[in-house]
C-alpha cells in the first residue's frame, strides 16, 4: 500500500508534518525507486514532510521499519549551481568517513522522470533540532543555551579541520577565487529576481568586491551553517550529532562559513539577519565568543572585527535568498504561505550588511 502518513494513520513528530498542498510528488514511482536501490526495504510505504526549510523539499519515507531522507531542489526556477543534489550525494558519500556529523547518502536518482528532479536518498537520524526553544529533555540543565552554541561552532571548526583530501573530496571545488566567484555569483543571481526600489542589493555587492580579503584556504566548507541545520541528541546539548544541507559544500574559505554563522546568531541590541525567533532568549553564547571557541578549536588568532566583512557577505547572500524564495511565491511555484512574506526584509538586511562592511578595513592583516 502506497500513500501519505496521514493517509495511513502515522504519527507526525514536531520536526515533520503531512506533505504539503502543491509539494506531493509521484509517490508509486518514488516508492519504486527506493525498493530498487535501496537495500532491505520491507513493508508498507508512507511519507511525511519536513516543513521548516524555505528551499529544498525533504521527505521522510518510511517503509516498513526503516526511515530514510528523500530531498529534491524546490518545484519551479531554481538559480544555476544550486540545490545541488548531486553534489550533496558526493559529499554524503565520503564525509561520513571522517566526519560523524554527517548523514550517509544511500542512493541518488538522477532521472527527474521520477519524481521530476533530481534527489538524494540518505540515513534517517534521529534527535532534536533547536528552533526557538531549548527542548524540554534538555531543561535540566540551566547552561543548556551556552552549550548549544558552543557545540554548534565546535561542530563548525571540526568540519574545517577535516583533509579534503583524505575522504576523496580534493577536487570538489577550486579554493582560489573562492570569494571573488561567490560575490559575483550572487550578484548574478541577485539580478536574475531583482525588483526595484531594492538596489541597494547591487551596491553592497560593489562594496563586497572593492573590500576583498586576500586569502586563499582550500577546507571543507558548508556553505549555509546555522543552528537549525544541526541535530542532537536529547538531553545532550554538549554535542552536535548530526548536520544536514550539505548542497552547497565546496572548498574555499572557511570564515564565509563563520560569517554565515554570525549572520544567523542573535545579539544584544542588534536583530540577527534571519534568526529563527526565539533564538535570542536561549542563553546562546556571544558572537564574540563563538568567534573566540571558533578560534580556540582551531588553533588560530581571530577576533570578530576580523570577520566583519564576511558577516556581511553572509547577510547580504541571505538577502539574495530570500528575496528568491519571494519571487518563487510571486510566480506561483510555491504553495508555502511563509514565501510571501520573504521579500519584505531584504532592503532592511542589505542595509545591515553595509553598516557592517564600514568597519572593514581595506586589505587587513592575513588571517591564514
Amino acid at each position: 500500500m502506497s500513500g501519505t502518513a496521514a493517509d495511513q494513520g502515522v504519527e507526525a513528530t514536531t520536526e515533520t508534518a503531512p506533505v504539503r498542498a502543491g509539494e506531493e510528488l509521484d509517490w508509486p514511482r518514488l516508492e519504486s525507486f527506493l525498493r530498487e536501490h535501496v537495500d532491505g526495504l520491507e513493508g508498507e510505504f508512507s511519507v511525511l514532510q519536513f516543513p521548516r526549510g524555505s528551499a529544498n523539499l525533504t521527505y521522510q519515507v518510511t517503509i516498513g521499519d526503516t526511515r530514510l531522507v528523500v530531498r529534491r531542489p524546490p518545484l519551479g526556477q531554481v538559480a544555476p549551481g544550486a540545490h545541488d543534489m548531486v553534489r550533496e550525494h558526493r559529499v554524503l558519500s565520503r564525509l561520513h568517513a571522517e566526519y560523524d556529523r554527517a548523514p550517509r547518502a544511500l542512493a541518488l536518482c538522477e532521472d527527474v522522470d521520477v519524481i521530476g528532479a533530481p534527489f538524494l536518498v540518505s540515513e534517517y537520524r534521529s534527535g532534536v533540532v533547536i528552533w526557538g526553544e531549548i527542548p524540554e529533555s534538555m531543561t535540566h540543565r540551566p547552561d543548556a543555551g551556552r552549550a548549544v552554541g558552543f557545540a554548534v561552532v565546535e561542530a563548525l571548526a571540526d568540519l574545517h579541520e577535516v583533509d579534503a583530501e583524505s575522504v576523496g573530496l580534493g577536487d570538489l571545488g577550486r579554493p582560489g577565487g573562492y570569494l571573488g566567484r561567490q560575490v559575483d555569483g550572487w550578484l548574478k543571481r541577485w539580478s536574475a529576481v531583482a525588483e526595484e526600489g531594492k538596489d541597494v542589493l547591487t551596491v553592497v555587492g560593489a562594496r563586497l568586491r572593492e573590500l576583498l580579503p586576500d586569502r586563499a584556504s582550500g577546507a571543507i566548507i558548508h556553505n549555509d551553517f546555522k543552528i537549525d541545520n544541526c541535530q542532537f541528541t536529547p538531553g545532550d546539548p554538549d554535542r552536535v550529532t548530526s548536520v544536514f544541507d550539505w548542497d552547497m559544500t565546496t572548498l574555499g574559505d572557511p570564515l564565509a562559513d563563520v560569517g554565515t554563522l554570525l549572520n544567523y546568531w542573535p545579539e544584544d541590541g542588534v536583530e540577527a539577519a534571519i534568526a529563527v525567533p526565539g533564538l535570542d532568549r536561549l542563553g546562546l553564547p556571544s558572537k564574540a565568543e563563538l568567534v573566540e571557541r571558533y578560534a580556540q578549536r582551531r588553533g588560530l588568532d581571530l577576533s570578530r572585527e576580523d570577520l566583519l566583512w564576511y558577516e556581511a557577505l553572509g547577510c547580504w547572500k541571505t538577502a539574495v535568498i530570500m528575496q528568491q524564495l519571494y519571487m518563487r511565491w510571486v510566480r506561483g511555484e510555491s504553495t508555502d504561505p511563509r514565501m510571501a512574506e520573504r521579500g519584505g526584509p531584504v532592503v532592511s538586511l542589505a542595509e545591515r550588511a553595509l553598516n557592517l562592511l564600514d568597519g572593514v578595513q581595506p586589505h587587513g592583516r592575513n588571517l591564514s
